[in-house]
């Protein structure tokens, strides 16, 4: 019915969203042969807009918009179209690769190795780090030969050498060759490598720290923003990672945490760590105990961004999420809507709320009260309206209201 009634009185703008598994086929052969070219191509239009300003869009999307397979894609007139293809078809056969790899245009070119995956074959590995459109992008994996590594660095190019730097197959000697670099993103990246001494580290983290608190944007982007981590601590001997138990840097702590094989000592030092991020880190193990996963979300909440979330830990005490609502900090308290059988009355509490956040996630609630959730349809805030008329508890009655008052 609401399709229907968006495809009635809707114009172009609504029926962009009129695509794919969300309407039935016959409704999809409805729009294919409405009479307005504006709703008959809303969608195509859409993805074309999309594509001509580089926001992505995945392959089913360019598929569906451009009715031409992926192989067809590849071969599109206009560069854009191909290196939206490159970028978003991740499973590519190599003989497209290797086309997308010496596309004329350049755009092209980057986006087809911007990814790990499907990577270069061996043969065209001298042929695109002479390349200058792709030279950041395979410079940062592949493993390089001394030759190579001077070559690139001969470059002049930031982001080459920023590439370079963060290179996971780089040798000791060319790790020494980098430390003596003044820029604060190479320092991280070298300070993190598993070439470079304690002491070496120190230094350069305390180099890039004292221009961080000097007012040094790009210092302060090297410490909080870089791509670098010492990721390759996760895979060392148990022997060498406990030995970074008492490291001063967080990011080697936080790299040991992500560990699964840790003795008990050492996990009972990391669910005590003075910081925040090692103690999410180390609670993510298989058999943290249930007040290790309660004390730390009772301090400092879940993060919603990192999945799975902490709050559902299978050894997290689901009993306990009740009492969350009694919690000052919103960003706690709103973990209390975890619970699918949250009492009315506490449903209540939250829809009060000042922040909007924790009235929009009342809003989604299961269990909530039909008059409340009629009372959050006027919410001031439009994302709190927005969640509560999306959920599926709101009466027919009201449903029909809200076309109705929107014309539809």
């Amino acid at each position: 019915m609401v399709t229907e009634a968006l495809l009635t009185h809707g114009d172009s703008y609504t029926a962009v969203s009129l695509h794919g598994h969300r309407v039935s086929p016959a409704m999809r052969r409805r729009i294919a042969e409405h009479p307005d070219p504006a709703i008959r191509d809303a969608y195509a239009g859409f993805v074309r807009t999309m594509v001509e300003r580089g926001v992505p869009m995945s392959i089913e999307d360019l598929v569906e918009a451009y009715n031409r397979v992926p192989t067809e894609l590849v071969t599109a007139s206009d560069p854009k179209v191909r290196a939206m293809v490159a970028a978003t078809w991740r499973d590519r056969p190599v003989t497209v690769q290797l086309a997308l790899l010496t596309d004329p245009d350049p755009g092209v070119r980057a986006a087809a190795t911007r990814s790990e995956h499907p990577g270069v074959p061996d043969e065209y590995h001298e042929r695109c780090l002479a390349d200058p459109a792709v030279q950041a992008n395979i410079a940062r994996r592949l493993p390089l030969t001394f030759d190579q590594f001077a070559r690139l660095l001969a470059t002049g190019d930031e982001a080459v050498l920023h590439a370079v730097a963060g290179n996971p197959h780089l040798t000791a000697d060319m790790v020494t060759h980098l430390q003596g670099s003044e820029d604060p993103h190479v320092r991280v990246a070298v300070a993190y490598s598993r070439h470079t001494a304690p002491e070496t580290r120190d230094r350069l983290l305390a180099l890039v720290e004292a221009e961080d608190e000097a007012g040094s944007d790009d210092a302060g982007l090297a410490l909080r923003w870089s791509p670098y981590s010492p990721s390759w601590l996760r895979n060392a001997p148990l022997a060498e990672r406990l030995t970074y138990l008492q490291c001063p840097h967080v990011v080697f702590r936080r790299e040991v945490a992500a560990s699964g094989d840790l003795p008990d000592q050492a996990w009972r030092q990391l669910d005590d760590d003075p910081d925040v991020s090692v103690r999410r880190a180390a609670a993510h193990r298989p058999d943290t105990p249930p007040q290790v996963l309660l004390r730390l979300l009772r301090a400092h909440g879940d993060l919603s961004r990192v999945r799975p979330m902490l709050v559902d830990h299978p050894n997290f005490p689901r009993h306990a999420l009740r009492g969350f609502v009694e919690e000052q900090d919103p960003r706690v308290r709103v973990l209390a809507l975890k619970d699918p059988e949250l009492p009315p009355a506490e449903l209540r509490r939250l829809a009060a709320s000042a922040e909007s956040f924790l009235r929009a996630s009342t809003a989604r609630h299961p269990n909530i009260p039909t008059d409340l959730l009629e009372l959050l349809l006027t919410d001031p805030e439009p994302s709190v309206a927005d969640d509560a008329a999306a959920n599926p508890l709101l009466p027919r009655a009201q449903m029909d209201r809200i076309l109705a008052k929107a014309g539809l």
